[in-house]
């Protein structure tokens, strides 16, 4: 049977339980497109009627745009009807030259400066700026973000010692007072997966690439430690960016970034099975993640209503057993890996 919308999960030993599937908003920030006030909107509502209540944000995506946008969305509802998480890491700030300032990446987004600062006083003021962007007086967990070598370089050992040193005590002072359930860090690399799970105290991961159908070299050291360990995981890419939507054509974006030939041939096969049992892509690619037992939920973004529709039908697809049989002989994926049941 494929989950259920309403079915929750519990995030490890916290008083936190998530559906298990959410809205990520990185898209409502402008990742790849502009996004109009109507359509983020329309987006937003579309979700909550179908009974959506988890929202994962950030004040990175837009440079704080999402973060208002859902929040300016969620005033009107009722706090305990609805779990948002939103990250830490990063705080905004008004550019030296805001008429000369690059938004980039973001195709349109806020007109905001970002620091890096992963201190007790950073997580701190992080904390409190996404209050105020959300609208809201309490957050249900929040999310380190972003501490890998690709955003810093030489500054990470740097950053990981602010986070050891007071950063974390900060996350702990929130959870212990109970403004905060739960902690978590996101991972985007396979190498920051297996180093944040040895070196920090958290309750979860949010797991951007590192375990998709197309990837599972991060079974063992990665999802599967996380389980031994008592750490859950929230999947936070499990389209791998793109391509498991917009399949096997050139252009399918891969890690944010154009798929390379091997990628898009595996999905070619993937696909070619897909057809063979009237499977569609990305329903084999939501449930595949959904069916890890460290894996509380799935958090795929939408920038229009009908791509928040059409995940909710990929997550009540029927998808018959002989399908993943034949995706493990083909060897498309580890045959150690769990598939829906």
């Amino acid at each position: 049977m494929p989950p259920s919308l309403t079915a929750t999960r519990k995030i490890a030993c916290t008083s936190l339980s998530l559906p298990c599937f959410g809205l990520g908003t990185a898209h409502l920030g402008e990742l790849y497109g502009k996004v109009d006030e109507e359509q983020s909107r329309a987006t937003l509502e579309t979700a909550w009627r179908a009974g959506v209540r988890y929202y994962d944000t950030a004040p990175w995506y837009g440079r704080g745009l999402a973060e208002h946008r859902l929040g300016s969305f969620l005033r009107t509802k009722s706090r305990g009807d609805f779990i948002v998480t939103t990250k830490v890491g990063r705080t905004l700030h008004r550019p030296e030259n805001p008429t000369a300032f690059d938004r980039a990446p973001w195709a349109g987004g806020l007109n905001f400066d970002i620091r890096f600062d992963y201190s007790y006083d950073g997580i701190m003021r992080a904390y409190e700026q996404s209050l105020q962007r959300l609208a809201l007086d309490t957050l249900d967990a929040l999310v380190i973000h972003d501490l890998e070598a690709g955003y810093h370089g030489e500054a990470l050992a740097g950053h990981l010692d602010d986070l050891e040193n007071s950063g974390m005590k900060a996350l702990a002072e929130l959870k212990g007072s109970g403004q905060i359930k739960a902690i978590g860090c996101g991972i985007n690399t396979s190498d920051a997966l297996r180093e944040m799970v040895r070196r920090l105290d958290l309750d979860f991961c949010l797991v951007a690439m590192p375990y998709t159908l197309l990837d599972q070299r991060d079974l063992d050291e990665g999802m599967n430690t996380c389980a031994r360990r008592g750490v859950s995981v929230i999947i936070g890419a499990p389209f791998a960016s793109g391509i498991l939507v917009s399949g096997s054509r050139a252009g399918g974006a891969y890690g944010y970034a154009k798929a390379p030939d091997a990628i898009r041939e595996k999905v070619h096969a993937i696909e070619a099975v897909c057809e063979e049992y009237n499977v569609a892509l990305p329903a084999a690619a939501l449930q595949f993640v959904l069916a890890h037992p460290a894996v509380v939920s799935v958090i795929p973004g939408a920038a229009k209503p009908v791509e928040l529709t059409q995940n909710l039908a990929s997550l009540e697809t029927q998808i018959p057993a002989l399908f993943w049989q034949r995706l493990r002989e083909k060897k498309l994926i580890d045959p150690r890996a769990p598939v829906p049941s």
